[in-house]
């Protein structure tokens, strides 16, 4: 309930006053007159806040990042600036750990970052990690995982392998498990981007494997991964073929076939 007060300025007087209200059940304090708070016009004073990730990036070695806010972060311009103060696949891990602004990474109960040969030939791109990925903070551990561990060894390449020239690295376009495994939304996807180009950057690959939909609208803003399944594109300087991700697989079995022509494809690119 309410109730109006006049309290004198004696300071006791003041106390008792509150006590009594508080103990007769008073939560609010109102006015003897009404008060329209949209007529209040308050300047805020704009501030310069560190963007997140940057205290486990200064922690690196990577230079602090601030942006000037005013009532909200860009978040692709947060990520952006993060993602260009790391100089190593360890910076970059330890600044997208840091980095707040992606709502998935509440719900998440780990960064999933990659596995493999950071050296490797091949960099495969997935799209997202599923629940055991997410248990263990590594991509493509489930049954797709399984799958595409079955699909590369069949071409002579392992994500175990020490042999950059046999080996696979993998990762993702998010690095955080989206709610029930549902698709990636075009806003996560774009805050994601300058990560996912560091991470390329920094490892640097021969070829780049995009694994679904999810990689190949990051690296080209296309969709339609089953028409461009198999058709050589170049992003980022570097060939890239597309493929259809493991799960695809393995809900159409006919698809297979399909599949181990771009894998056939990918073997003659890397011989040739």
């Amino acid at each position: 309930m309410g109730i109006a007060i006049d309290i004198a300025d004696d300071w006791h007087a003041s106390l008792a006053a509150l006590a009594w209200h508080v103990e007769a059940g008073v939560d609010e304090v109102t006015g003897d007159g009404p008060v329209n708070r949209y007529d209040l016009s308050v300047e805020l004073p704009r501030r310069t806040a560190v963007l997140p990730g940057a205290e486990v990036a200064r922690q690196s070695g990577v230079q602090d990042p601030r942006v000037e806010l005013g009532s909200s972060v860009d978040a692709v311009a947060a990520a952006k600036a993060l993602a260009a103060q790391a100089q190593t696949l360890d910076e970059l891990r330890a600044v997208m750990e840091g980095f707040d602004l992606c709502e998935l990474k509440r719900g998440a109960r780990n960064l999933v970052f990659a596995d493999g040969n950071p050296a490797a030939r091949v960099l495969v791109l997935g799209e997202a990690p599923g629940a055991e990925e997410d248990r263990e903070g590594r991509p493509f551990v489930g049954r797709a995982g399984q799958l595409l561990d079955r699909m590369f060894a069949a071409i002579g390449l392992s994500r175990t392998s020490p042999d950059p020239a046999t080996a696979l690295y993998i990762t993702n376009v998010l690095p955080w498990r989206p709610p029930g495994n549902r698709d990636p939304e075009p806003a996560e996807i774009a805050m994601m981007r300058p990560f996912v180009e560091r991470h390329i950057a920094l490892a640097s690959p021969v070829v780049i494997v995009a694994m679904g939909n999810t990689p190949l609208d990051a690296l080209t803003g296309q969709r339609g991964i089953l028409r461009a399944r198999g058709t050589w594109m170049e992003v980022l300087g570097k060939p890239l073929l597309p493929m259809a991700h493991p799960a695809y697989l393995l809900r159409n079995p006919a698809a297979k076939r399909e599949a181990w022509a771009d894998l056939l494809a990918l073997q003659k690119r890397l011989r040739g």
